[in-house]
């Protein structure tokens, strides 16, 4: 595996565990939103550390029975072809999973879950489906995208959707991202666009981003139709 990061502690990215979160180096979108690109730009990317996957083993060795749980994101870490074989080694240690994730790869994710090494996913929407090219940087093949939707709505393994409210995605988007991932059984989180980082195109932030005013009146139209809506 790539990794580039190691966040010793988190209380918030597992719901319910105490955990350690890892990053993996290398994503196939380019959201314009993004706001890490050193995981994503290869000219980024090439100016990072790596640590060690025996590194990040070993502290998980000396973490045991103080940690609960493991995150890993990105990037996007089933970009990463290895990815079952590192989970594999992490469960052995006996650690909790929590897989960030794009969407992309419903093969790997559906081999993940039937193979048990998933604990948790957390599933990004980037936007309507009219406009996932856009905010995919125009990488995203919806048909992917709408088949990890249908993988993660069998719930096999506990999971949510979430999206960033960045900037041009209108009160009208989500409605429509409602309307195709809800479900009686579905967690829907939005989350606030954070202005005053980096991202990889600047371009976007001409675009108008929604208040949390009124991201948090959306939450109330759309929440009948998850099991929980929430703006966090």
């Amino acid at each position: 595996m790539l990794i580039t990061g190691l966040q010793k502690l988190t209380l918030i990215d597992y719901p319910n565990k105490v955990a350690c979160t890892i990053f993996t180096i290398g994503c196939n979108f380019r959201c314009p939103f993004c706001y890490s690109g050193e995981l994503v730009l290869p000219e980024k990317i090439a100016k990072q550390e790596r640590i060690s996957e025996a590194d990040t083993l070993e502290f998980l060795k000396e973490r045991q029975g103080l940690l609960d749980g493991c995150v890993i994101c990105g990037g996007e870490p089933t970009f990463h072809q290895d990815l079952p074989e590192f989970i594999a080694k992490i469960k052995k240690l006996g650690y909790a999973v929590k897989l960030d994730t794009n969407g992309s790869n419903p093969k790997m994710l559906k081999d993940l879950i039937k193979a048990k090494l998933l604990d948790y996913v957390a599933m990004d929407i980037k936007s309507s489906q009219e406009k996932y090219s856009f905010y995919s940087g125009g990488k995203a093949n919806l048909s992917d995208i709408k088949a990890s939707v249908v993988q993660l709505k069998k719930n096999e393994v506990p999971f949510e959707f979430r999206t960033t409210m960045a900037p041009g995605i209108a009160k009208e988007d989500i409605i429509a991202a409602a309307e195709w991932i809800g479900g009686p059984k579905v967690d829907y989180f939005l989350q606030e666009f954070s202005g005053e980082k980096e991202v990889i195109n600047p371009k976007i932030l001409k675009l108008l981003t929604l208040k949390k005013e009124e991201i948090q009146q959306l939450v109330e139209v759309i929440k009948i139709k998850f099991k929980k809506c929430e703006l966090r």
